[in-house]
């Protein structure tokens, strides 16, 4: 099993010093990490996801970068394209594309675009992105949207989901899950495993790559626990911020990991154990030493 590290792009205090993504993005890909990861918010202080690709791929020689998730209906199908093919050309072809729906109307306000996206919807999106990819005219231009991918057929493309029918309505074109875990019950993990295997074998497709991801603030002792909790709760408050603060802190206690270094090695071995392909570790702050504390247990 593979370990990826996500930028901290959605902490209240990124910009608080003007060269935190870049430290963060050269200590992952100085460490074990297979992949750098980040999301997409529209009203939100998160940077412009699109340019933070050129940016990392700058700062970066050797880990994926892996969007999780891209909302494609925040975006026209043909300018996303081409954007995500400059990137995987800069990256030296080292790009993975999440795409998901997105829940959070006011996004798509914002925007100015109709949604939430349905799953046929977004299907119909990523066909646009593949078929411009390929190098096919969309239009009566003289000439294809270009830059064409540097992999062939264009980056991986991963379905942002929690839920068995959308990733079942994936499989036709999706190359694997992007999937997230609130509560990290392995159990539960694994029976969506169980349903993209099979949705990918019905479909006729190569096994799907499998990734999850959850939230994580690391404790020094078993006495630190309760403050790494305080931790993700400050974060989830910051981030959830379309619910209801009291549903937020309903949910905090049991949301994300909070433990010892030891508890996450459990987690992860658990997770290797159920056939998970790479776990994506999101921070509830903007400290990088989280980074080389992960890495030890990599």
């Amino acid at each position: 099993m593979r370990l990826g590290m996500t930028l901290p792009v959605m902490e209240p205090d990124l910009w608080a010093e003007p060269d935190t993504l870049e430290r963060w993005a050269r200590a992952v890909d100085a460490g074990p990490y297979a992949s750098l990861c980040f999301g997409e918010r529209m009203a939100f202080d998160n940077p412009e996801t699109l340019t933070l690709l050129g940016a990392v791929a700058a700062w970066t020689s050797r880990v994926r970068l892996v969007t999780t998730v891209i909302v494609p209906q925040l975006h026209r199908p043909a300018p996303l394209a081409k954007a995500l093919a400059t990137a995987d050309r800069l990256s030296g072809g080292r790009l993975t594309v999440g795409f998901g729906v997105g829940g959070r109307v006011e996004d798509y306000r914002a925007a100015e675009a109709d949604g939430p996206q349905t799953m046929g919807e977004m299907s119909r999106l990523a066909g646009l992105v593949q078929r411009v990819w390929a190098g096919e005219k969309l239009t009566e231009a003289e000439r294809p949207v270009g830059p064409p991918p540097l992999q062939p057929g264009g980056p991986p493309l991963l379905v942002g989901t929690m839920g068995p029918r959308t990733l079942r309505s994936a499989a036709s074109w999706a190359d694997g899950l992007a999937g997230f875990t609130l509560d990290l019950d392995v159990a539960a993990i694994s029976g969506l495993h169980d349903v993209a295997r099979a949705a990918w074998s019905d479909a006729g497709r190569p096994a799907p790559l499998l990734t999850t991801s959850f939230w994580v603030a690391l404790a020094d002792s078993p006495s630190g626990v309760p403050d790494a909790r305080a931790q993700v709760h400050r974060h989830l408050r910051h981030y959830m911020n379309w619910l209801p603060p009291a549903l937020v802190d309903a949910m905090a206690p049991t949301t994300g990991f909070a433990g010892t270094a030891a508890d996450l090695a459990d987690i992860l071995r658990r997770l290797e154990d159920v056939g998970t392909d790479e776990v994506h570790v999101i921070p509830t702050s903007t400290d990088v030493g989280l980074v080389e504390r992960v890495a030890e247990l990599a």
